[in-house]
């Protein structure tokens, strides 16, 4: 019987070409002549060094942390003061939240139906699924910093072609028409298990947007879900009282939690290893690795807060593991879930908690909520802020 022999089967491997693996990301960055950042966490976007960004027309650098397993980044860019940005569009989805200063965005798919808002420190938004975009900052005397939390490192090893993602005819009606109140902040509340999501294209300041309590991570935590222009991506902000923390959860890659106010720390591990300790202040970036565990410390002397811009969405996502681990974040595990309960964590953690807030000149307000708690104060209740 004849049988099919692959050309060049007999050859001696020795003698055969290696074939390399490319990563189309990764060639993208490095032809983009910018800086990468690594780690578990940057203590400041604020202050972050930037390079100058021909293609963008502005300074910028790439965040790579550890916790975005490759799935998504942070594209932190700079306008100067009375500057504005080249015009982009791409087929990447970006979150984009203010760092610091305010301005302006263009964002259009036809010119003729070009629609131009006001964002200022703290506001969030989406630009929509490969429009064209421009940035613009309304001070003459000082730079303006954004944040974009992309998808891109997905799309582009997944494509690889520059062509197709950057200069791609295709109109996504379905999601961006040019409406004119596109981005005028309004929107719809929804229920999800045992959180509420606000669906929007523009939030003008989530540092004062209103939150909705969230019992189920403890310590009376409030939060509020966003889903933003019909993105595959999506976020949350969580505040926690003062002289507190968070239950330990993981879930997956890719959520860049941004500090919103406060200071504390975070502590990241996976299971059975030792924690790795994140510092963090106003505009600290952590983002916990791929089914780590993470917890959140409050040792400040007010409340703390942050802003998650993740990798999956929750109206539209892009796996089914992925959300069904994140919609059981704060599901205890001996439900099934992905949250340790504070009676099950180690004994360790509140203590050392308990004795950085006395070196603070804090007080640990948990009683009631762990066994061994040695404090006589109960966690304070947050009010309402519109």
């Amino acid at each position: 019987m004849a049988t099919d022999t692959a050309p060049g089967a007999t050859t001696p491997a020795t003698e055969l070409d290696e074939l390399k693996t490319i990563f189309p990301y990764r060639a993208w960055q490095q032809a983009e002549g910018l800086a990468r950042v690594e780690g578990y966490y940057v203590e400041d976007l604020a202050t972050l060094p930037l390079q100058v960004w021909p293609r963008r027309g502005v300074k910028g650098t790439f965040v790579n942390l550890e916790g975005t397993g490759g799935v998504n980044d942070l594209q932190l860019i700079e306008l100067p003061a009375g500057g504005a940005s080249n015009p982009e569009r791409h087929l990447f989805e970006a979150l984009v939240y203010v760092v610091s200063g305010s301005g302006s965005a263009s964002v259009w798919y036809d010119e003729q139906q070009k629609q131009t808002f006001e964002w200022g420190s703290g506001s969030l938004f989406a630009i929509p699924l490969n429009a064209h975009y421009r940035f613009f900052n309304a001070s003459g005397l000082r730079p303006a910093r954004l944040a974009m939390v992309t998808n891109a490192p997905t799309v582009m090893n997944l494509f690889h072609n520059q062509e197709f993602i950057f200069d791609n005819p295709f109109v996504f009606r379905d999601r961006f028409r040019g409406e004119s109140n596109y981005f005028d902040g309004s929107g719809k509340l929804w229920r999800r298990a045992r959180n509420r999501v606000w669906e929007t294209n523009f939030v003008r300041d989530v540092r004062t947007i209103e939150l909705h309590s969230w019992a189920a991570r403890g310590a009376n935590g409030r939060n509020v879900l966003f889903e933003l222009a019909q993105n595959s991506t999506s976020a949350h902000v969580s505040e926690f009282p003062v002289g507190t923390y968070k239950k330990a959860h993981r879930h997956g890659p890719g959520a860049h939690v941004i500090i919103l106010y406060g200071t504390g720390f975070s502590t990241l591990w996976p299971e059975g290893k030792e924690p790795i300790r994140c510092n963090w202040k106003p505009n600290s970036v952590v983002v916990p690795p791929n089914n780590w565990f993470h917890q959140h410390f409050n040792t400040g002397p007010e409340p703390a807060s942050y802003l998650a811009l993740k990798f999956s969405g929750r109206r539209y996502s892009q796996n089914e593991q992925l959300q069904s681990g994140a919609d059981n974040a704060d599901v205890s595990l001996k439900d099934g879930g992905n949250q340790l309960e504070y009676e099950d964590e180690d004994r360790d953690i509140h203590a050392t908690f308990e004795a950085e807030l006395r070196a603070n000149g804090g007080e640990c307000r948990m009683q009631g909520l762990i066994p061994w708690c040695t404090s006589s104060l109960a966690p304070p209740t947050l009010g309402a802020r519109s």
